[in-house]
């Protein structure tokens, strides 16, 4: 698989298609067995991925353990990506943004832990903290990567303000959004600013968290513990009324050959060469079709074409429910 640079003023160079952990143990329902998902890690990493992202919050805490066991044995050969900035209330299982100087330290050195490793190769801030300025985040971070423990940094869901007082007092490696044929807000303003500041792009749930697979249709019920039970674009109605890109989707990929995941996926890299997807899959088959985006090419005719239909498409439903923004999708 080629590889990408993320960043230009701190570059992170990883596989163009990376790993999305969460669902392995979290958001999507029951936890996976933990051998069979510590073999699809590395078996993505025998195809040819060697970045993987995970964070403190995912289960919390066994999605980390989970990936540090599994890349324990080709720690030198990969990078991983975590988060820090979100914590859990279990007594009422509610999530509470905390990004305090000590409680980043904290973070830091139980995610080390975790992962089983010396360094973390990309920490984001999972979720901007209101209460805590910027600045002193940076600052924290700036000692840890004096310290040896943190080699790059990133930002996750962050405004385009917050993201420039960022990286003009410790430059920005990469942000974290998500950004797909589903979900194009990133290009009103956000792929803007990051091309001009020379900060990569990480997109979370490419796959529009499963439905341009085009496995998901209006009578499809979700497991009890699956968050998207809550996002209002995955209701019934909602579903069936955005239809119409999944079948756009379908067609595209009968004339290319190719699966509907495929389409989606090597759409996004042609979008910007530093833009990095990290599909998520708790299966082979699924792994192995999602990495196959990395060998779809598209025409200059074609491209054009797809962004005339989905400029003509209105996607239904918010992403989030809007009583939880903090909710971790990604």
């Amino acid at each position: 698989m080629k590889e990408r640079t993320l960043g230009v003023l701190s570059p992170l160079t990883v596989s163009s298609i990376g790993l999305g952990c969460m669902g392995m143990s979290h958001g999507y329902g029951p936890a996976a067995n933990v051998d069979e998902m510590v073999g699809l890690i590395r078996k993505a990493y025998d195809l040819g991925v060697t970045f993987f992202d995970t964070a403190e919050v995912y289960g919390p805490y066994t999605n980390e353990e989970l990936v540090g066991k599994a890349l324990e044995p080709i720690r030198n050969h990969v990078k991983i990506a975590t988060k820090f900035g979100i914590s859990m209330e279990m007594e009422k299982f509610t999530q509470v943004l905390d990004s305090r100087p000590e409680t980043i330290r904290k973070s830091v050195e139980g995610s080390l832990k975790r992962l089983r490793t010396d360094h973390i190769d990309l920490y984001y801030q999972h979720r901007v903290d209101p209460d805590v300025p910027v600045e002193d985040v940076a600052g924290t971070i700036k000692e840890l990567m004096d310290e040896g423990k943190i080699l790059h940094w990133g930002l996750s869901e962050a405004s385009i303000k917050t993201i420039r007082a960022a990286h003009a007092i410790l430059p920005l490696t990469a942000v974290q959004n998500e950004y797909s044929m589903f979900w194009r807000e990133p290009e009103k303003e956000l792929i803007g600013v990051l091309e001009e500041l020379g900060i990569g792009l990480v997109t979370f749930s490419p796959l529009g968290k499963g439905y341009l697979t085009g496995g998901i249709t209006k009578d499809t019920k979700f497991t009890k513990h699956d968050f998207r039970n809550s996002v209002p674009r995955f209701t019934k109605e909602n579903i069936e009324a955005n239809m119409a890109l999944v079948d756009f989707i379908k067609g595209l990929a009968i004339e290319k050959d190719m699966t509907p995941s495929q389409v989606a996926i090597a759409w996004l890299l042609y979008q910007k060469p530093w833009i990095v997807p990290i599909p998520g899959s708790r299966s082979l088959r699924h792994l192995e079709d999602n990495l196959g985006a990395a060998d779809v090419s598209f025409t200059q005719e074609e491209l054009k074409r797809i962004d005339e239909v989905l400029d003509s498409i209105h996607i239904q439903g918010d992403r989030y429910n809007a009583n939880n923004q903090a909710n971790v999708g990604n």
